[in-house]
């Protein structure tokens, strides 16, 4: 699947914060806190300050990317995408000329806890979920590249 990673416009709100709320409908494990609109909004919060990367194939917008610095927010993909390495895609775009990212993913989540670990990301610390507004217990990743150039 040919797929075009592209700054996130105020107009994509809608599609991303549906992936993202569809992803809390689908596991059982995960609470749902906000309503899709909630989410959306959200979403749009996040586009507002130029933290999100798309990713569009030839139907739309399919999956997001989400960076605050160096801190990966999140990184979500449609169902029916997952597994096409479209993510890959995301996550080397977020690595392209940085040194370090770090993110915290679900301990249940375990399907993005295995791709993070095959693309370098190592665990540096667990919780109990007491600081997550889901209180669902997490792992810390960090990923450092070796070799990156600073301008």
């Amino acid at each position: 699947m040919t797929v075009l990673l592209r700054p996130a416009r105020p107009t994509d709100a809608g599609t991303i914060g549906t992936i993202l709320h569809s992803f809390t409908l689908e596991n059982d494990w995960m609470p749902e806190l906000h309503s899709c609109a909630e989410t959306i909004a959200f979403c749009g919060r996040m586009i507002d300050q130029e933290w999100v990367t798309v990713a569009e194939a030839e139907a739309g917008v399919v999956g997001f990317l989400a960076l605050n610095g160096r801190e990966i927010h999140s990184l979500y993909l449609d169902a029916p995408v997952r597994g096409r390495g479209i993510g890959q895609q995301l996550l080397d775009h977020a690595k392209s000329g940085r040194s370090e990212l770090s993110l915290s993913a679900f301990q249940d989540n375990a399907r993005a806890c295995r791709f993070y670990e095959r693309n370098g990301f190592a665990e540096v610390a667990r919780s109990d979920g007491a600081d997550n507004d889901e209180n669902l217990p997490d792992i810390r990743f960090v990923w450092r590249s070796e070799g990156v150039i600073h301008g």
